[in-house]
């Protein structure tokens, strides 16, 4: 029963938030007034006259193209990736290194830059004993914010296309569809600095750790002497949530008490995970001039997640058919837990780590309240579902929402061929480019993953990183490329990518190998798909409203929510369920845990 009133709680508090915040991101991307605009306005505008953004006819930013647009987004991206790898490479002359913390190898460093530049923030370290206090803040925090509004605002870009009232002529000039740097500007300053601000003090109240003070030492009840790492966690627990990072201050993340402390602080976190990728449905259907198309968006994500959120949940209370082939009571226990409790903290319980596990892996955040490779194996498939997805139930901020309107338009599509009809979404006629760009967007990260996940399982290099045996060991390698290839972040701990020097050469080049596997794979996932989607808000742009006629397909009825629902399962079931049976599915049946 708390499971079920703490998942409740959770959805009430999203959707009541979804047209607040849906409706403020509106204003803000239209350059309207909102309560904050006195206060950030003229450092909005210093920044821009230090961006050197001009101006049109009517005094607003200038406007780009898409390949504009992004040209000035990657960048942007690339300019950060080298400051970062700069930071983490001469960590050993940072300020705030109260540990006296070296830089990381050249290969973990190219990792982790790749991973934070592209809002993954996957981790091949422990935090707390491999990064700075500097590096933190100025390297990962800083990050969590630029590429969070990175995607926030390829998404609005998308929109602004879809919104668009083109003329259909090709010799009407190329189509415009914001400016890059206005938006990010827009984006971090309206956005995600006051709602971080808000959210990082509210885990402070809770016990959430923030300090330069450095690690303190304590002495055990048996005498001995434990070093207590402390720092700068709850400005970077904020922004990790909200901005769906997911990458943790402590190696534990937030199992930690330092980065997620009571049962309301994981409450809160879970709520910042869904905020803004919730409310973007709103802001869309606002922009476009139709709410109804923001709650049918909305309804599929949301069907979609409380069905992982429950079949994942009712899977750990269930147990293992190793717990139950060893007697073990799995049911509730006045006064305790109930079902699969290994690797779970016993102030979130069974409900508490499967609801933020389905909330963390069906957006791009990664963020973990408990070990997910001790979850069941039916258990530990629900966060693969969401991972397979391509991550649009909720998703990544921004990504998510484009990555579902790419699957839109392919619903558009198959629903056009079934009334033997041009398929049109608002007005306007989806075309041959429309629908090989949409298809290259969903089917990158299938192609990706699986031929990343068969180069670390089937190659030498690749075994290195191994810890498992059988199904399980399947499942991590899986796991892993399956995270990085959809920018989430989140980990079966047993796949490695940083050891201790063991003088092998093998040892070295088989870590180095997932390093790069690895970085690579997050920097194509990331930037592949946003080049798409500019080049489709582009072409939207530029065409035409046509009226709509008795045989168009509504794309705001619960029929195309079906429909949609419907392409998104087949895509992710019919590539992916292959390896779906090879690693969970064996597990979740023969109960084989290593």
């Amino acid at each position: 029963m708390p499971g079920i009133v703490q998942l409740l709680v959770l959805v009430a508090l999203t959707i009541a938030v979804t047209p607040v915040l849906g409706g403020y991101m509106a204003r803000v991307f239209t350059g309207r007034r909102v309560l904050l605009t006195p206060v950030v306005g003229p450092l909005e505008r210093v920044l821009l006259r230090g961006l050197r953004v001009g101006r049109d006819a009517d005094g607003q930013p200038a406007g780009q193209t898409w390949k504009a647009y992004a040209k000035s987004l990657l960048l942007f991206s690339f300019v950060s990736w080298l400051g970062l790898y700069l930071i983490l490479r001469t960590q050993g002359l940072h300020p705030w290194n109260p540990l006296d913390l070296a830089s990381g190898t050249w290969d973990l460093s190219f990792n982790t830059a790749s991973s934070f530049v592209t809002n993954t923030n996957w981790q091949y370290y422990a935090g707390e004993t491999t990064l700075s206090y500097f590096s933190q803040m100025a390297g990962l925090a800083v990050q969590n914010f630029v590429s969070a509004a990175v995607g926030i605002v390829v998404a609005i870009a998308l929109i602004r296309g879809i919104a668009a009232r083109g003329t259909g002529d090709p010799k009407a000039g190329p189509a415009l569809i914001g400016n890059f740097w206005n938006d990010l500007v827009r984006a971090l300053l309206y956005v995600l600095l006051p709602i971080a601000l808000i959210g990082a003090l509210v885990l402070v109240t809770q016990g959430v750790v923030q300090t330069l003070g450095g690690p303190i030492d304590a002495t055990t009840l048996t005498g001995a002497t434990q070093t207590i790492v402390r720092g700068p966690v709850a400005s970077q627990e904020a922004i990790k949530l909200l901005g769906t990072n997911g990458g943790g201050f402590f190696n534990v993340n937030s199992a930690m008490p330092f980065e997620n402390a009571t049962a309301l602080s994981n409450l809160v976190e879970m709520l910042l995970v869904l905020a803004i990728p919730a409310a973007l449905t709103n802001t869309y259907g606002r922009m476009v001039g139709s709410r109804r198309q923001g709650w049918a968006i909305f309804a599929t994500m949301g069907v979609l997640f409380l069905a992982l959120a429950v079949v994942g949940t009712l899977a750990e209370q269930h147990g293992t058919p190793v717990q139950h082939a060893l007697g073990l009571t799995t049911d509730a226990v006045s006064g305790a837990g109930n079902g699969n409790l290994e690797g779970k903290e016993q102030r979130f319980g069974v409900a508490g780590t499967a609801l933020f596990g389905t909330v963390t892996t069906s957006t791009s955040t990664g963020a973990v309240n408990g070990a997910m490779e001790s979850l069941t194996g039916l258990g530990s498939l629900m966060p693969m579902i969401g991972l397979a997805s391509s991550e649009v139930i909720f998703g990544g901020v921004g990504s998510g929402l484009y990555g579902m309107l790419l699957f839109v338009i392919l619903a558009v599509f198959v629903g056009g061929l079934m009334v033997g009809r041009t398929p049109e979404l608002l007005g306007k006629k989806i075309e041959a480019r429309e629908i090989k760009l949409a298809t290259l967007g969903a089917l990158y990260m299938p192609l990706t993953v699986l031929a990343t996940t068969a180069l670390g399982v089937a190659t030498g290099h690749g075994k290195v990183s191994l810890f498992a045996s059988g199904p399980q060991s399947f499942s991590e390698t899986f796991y892993a490329y399956l995270s990085q290839g959809n920018n989430n972040g989140s980990a079966f701990a047993g796949y490695t990518g940083y050891v201790q020097p063991n003088g092998t050469n093998d040892g070295a080049f088989g870590i180095t190998f997932a390093d790069l596997l690895g970085g690579g794979s997050m920097l194509f996932v990331r930037f592949f798909p946003i080049v798409i989607v500019l080049a489709i808000a582009g072409s939207l742009a530029r065409k035409k409203v046509v009226p709509s006629g008795p045989g168009t397909l509504r794309t705001d009825s619960p029929t195309f929510v079906v429909l949609l629902i419907g392409v998104i399962v087949l895509i992710g079931a019919l590539t992916f369920f292959p390896a779906f049976l090879l690693g969970p599915v064996v597990q979740a049946l023969t109960g084989h845990l290593y």
